[in-house]
């Protein structure tokens, strides 16, 4: 079993990825692998609806974008860590999360889902609420811990001083890992439910 960890943030060893690395030591500990994936310093830009979406990728995925969005794909879980700005994700990661789920045509379906906010002081419930979302329209599990995600530090090195977030974290790393292994152990006995076919309808009919 296998979980990718999507570092949200423009700096590449900050408070983000360290926090992702304490959840993906403890996944190991579980017997869980993991891969921290960077891509909040990609020069990527946001889905424009065009709906051109082919095998499961954006129309305008480079390879690496394709290589990443694979990776997510072939695994069992999903983190996403992000810094928060103004109360939100992070402008890069929200342009690689919209071309990421939109296209995903059901690739994400039950697999098992974390979001973790980073930040100095406030705006990180929002953010973790924001994450959230992706996960719930696409039929994914989220996997709970004992607290909101969201861990606290400035320059970088200062959220491993959170000593509750980095408890909050370890919680989540262990929930998750146990969901995977019921996911694996049962599979053969409870097969994934079969899809509802969706009904698309707007508000004016």
């Amino acid at each position: 079993m296998k979980v990718i960890a999507i570092n949200g943030s423009p700096k590449p060893k900050g408070n983000t990825f360290l926090t992702l690395q304490t959840v993906c030591e403890e996944l190991a500990v579980q017997s869980i692998e993991s891969e921290i994936i960077h891509v909040g310093n990609m020069d990527l830009k946001g889905c424009i609806g065009c709906g051109q979406c082919k095998d499961g990728h954006c129309h305008f995925s480079d390879d690496k974008m394709k290589e990443i969005v694979n990776k997510i794909y072939e695994a069992d879980g999903l983190i996403i860590g992000s810094p928060v700005y103004y109360s939100g994700i992070a402008g890069t990661l929200k342009c690689f999360l919209d071309r990421l789920f939109y296209p995903n045509r059901g690739r994400m379906r039950l697999k098992v889902g974390a979001a973790i906010a980073v930040l100095r002081r406030s705006g990180g419930v929002a953010t973790f609420d924001q994450l959230n979302h992706y996960f719930l329209i696409s039929d994914m599990m989220i996997a709970p811990s004992n607290y909101w995600n969201v861990v606290h530090g400035a320059t970088p090195g200062e959220v491993l001083q959170d000593e509750e977030g980095i408890s909050v974290m370890k919680d989540l790393a262990s929930n998750m890992a146990w969901m995977l292994q019921i996911k694996e152990y049962s599979k053969d006995a409870y097969p994934i439910p079969a899809l509802t076919p969706r009904s698309r309808t707007n508000f004016i009919r």
